[in-house]
Parts: structure tokens; C-alpha cells; sequence
């Protein structure tokens, strides 16, 4: 798709139509069918990362008030969920709440707060807000697995980091500025990098180590992430204005 705002973050509703955020225009939008575009809300302050529920509703995260809201099924306007504890900043790696995901073991969203380097777990009617971690440089994307293990990209720390139910929070390095993560249908992580100087997707296999470069040419910035139910992977690119499908080989 090509043309139609500045794609960032990606999700699926619950028809399988791929939504998207746009940070620059405020607004979030659905692809149509037919490859047509529908903007679903507007006057959002920096949309970014979003969780779409089993009834439709939709969580978002929105970065330039650092909060997170919540557009009911049928709803016009969203409410206001929660205000994270940071303050976004003009600072490097300061702004605000960027990706967040869903962990379904618990019904809850992974909300990683991007000022102050702390993730949280948040339960879905905002409520309860719990510490999972702390000093990550600038935490961005979250996916969770199965077994409830969340990983989070760290955009200015150059690593994923892996946070299990139990036990110790782990770095994955090695990467340049990792801005969102998902898993394919093989218990692989997928990561965007959008270092300049690598610009890519990557695949990770968390059983071996093993990481393959799975695209790497005709981005400018690479962005969202997110894995159909056929394992095609979609990738928004803002600053090209289109998002791109990779299909199993």
C-alpha cells in the first residue's frame, strides 16, 4: 500500500483488516478490502502503538501526552485510560509511550514507558499499573509469547530485552535501534531495526540465536511490525508513506 499518510504502528482488527497509526497526522486509519483507506479517529496527539481486543475494542498509546486510551466498539472519541508516570521531553530518547502489546496468559497490556525506562503490566480498564522492569534506555515495541515471556525493544540501547514471568530480566544485544518486535507463527522474533545504517528486518530465533536479515533494501524508515495469520509480515515505512507485505517462502 503506498500513498496514504505516514503508516508508524501496526495491528489487526478483529475482521483482519490492517489498521495503522500515524504520528504526524494524527490519526489512525483502516485498509479496506479493496486497498481503500478509512481513517477510524483523528486529533489524536501523536498515535502510536495499538492493541485491538476480542470485543473490538481498541487500546492505544499516545506519545505526545504520554498516555494510554481506549475507543469502545461503536465509540466516536476515545477516552483517556491512564497518564504514565514519565514526562516526555525534547531530550534524546525522551519522548513519549511509543509501541505497547497485549499478553493474553494474563488479559493484561505490556506498557513500556518510554521516559523513564520502566515497563509496566496495565490491566485493561487502566487501573492497575505494575512494575515489571526498570532501566532500559528507551523501551519502544512489546511482544509476548505463549508462556507469557514479554520482550521490548530498547530503541536507544541497541538490544531487545526479555522479561519472563519469573525470574531475571535479560539483554539481548547486538542490534542498532530496534523500534518494534513480533512473533511469527514459528516462536521466531521479528525485529525492526531502523539504525540508519541497517535499516532492516530481522528474524531471531530465540532456540539457537540465530538471526537472519530478512530485508534490508528499499527502506527509508522502517517502522511498524506486525505478522498475519498466514505468517505474511507487514512493515510500515513513515517516510515512504507505505506498508510493505512479505510473504512465506
Amino acid at each position: 500500500m503506498r500513498g496514504a499518510g505516514r503508516p508508524d504502528d501496526l495491528v489487526f482488527d478483529q475482521q483482519g483488516h490492517l489498521l495503522y497509526s500515524d504520528f504526524y497526522n494524527g490519526t489512525i486509519s483502516r485498509v479496506n478490502a479493496n486497498g481503500s483507506v478509512s481513517v477510524l479517529l483523528s486529533g489524536i496527539a501523536g498515535p502510536e502503538g495499538m492493541v485491538v481486543l476480542s470485543d473490538g475494542t481498541m487500546i492505544i498509546a499516545e506519545q505526545r501526552t504520554n498516555r494510554i486510551l481506549m475507543l469502545a466498539p461503536g465509540a466516536q472519541f476515545p477516552m483517556v485510560l491512564r497518564t504514565l508516570p514519565g514526562t516526555p521531553s525534547t531530550a534524546p530518547c525522551k519522548d513519549g509511550v511509543d509501541g505497547i502489546g497485549y499478553d493474553a496468559t494474563t488479559n493484561t497490556i505490556i506498557v513500556p514507558d518510554s521516559p523513564t525506562g520502566d515497563v509496566y503490566r496495565m490491566s485493561l480498564d487502566g487501573k492497575n499499573l505494575t512494575l515489571l522492569t526498570s532501566g532500559i534506555p528507551r523501551p519502544v515495541g512489546a511482544a509476548v509469547d505463549a508462556s507469557g515471556t514479554i520482550y521490548v525493544a530498547d530503541e536507544c540501547g541497541g538490544a531487545v530485552w526479555r522479561i519472563p514471568p519469573t525470574g531475571k530480566t535479560t539483554r539481548i544485544g547486538g542490534f542498532g535501534m530496534p523500534d518494534d518486535v513480533a512473533f511469527d507463527h514459528h516462536g521466531n522474533l521479528l525485529v525492526i531495526d531502523l539504525q540508519l545504517r541497517i535499516h532492516a528486518l530481522i528474524r531471531l530465533s530465540l532456540t539457537t540465536g540465530k538471526r537472519e536479515t530478512l530485508a534490508s533494501k528499499g527502506f527509508i524508515e522502517p517502522q511498524g511490525l506486525v505478522v498475519d495469520s498466514h505468517d505474511n509480515i507487514f512493515v510500515s515505512d513513515d517516510y515512504a508513506n507505505i506498508i510493505m507485505e512479505f510473504k512465506p517462502l
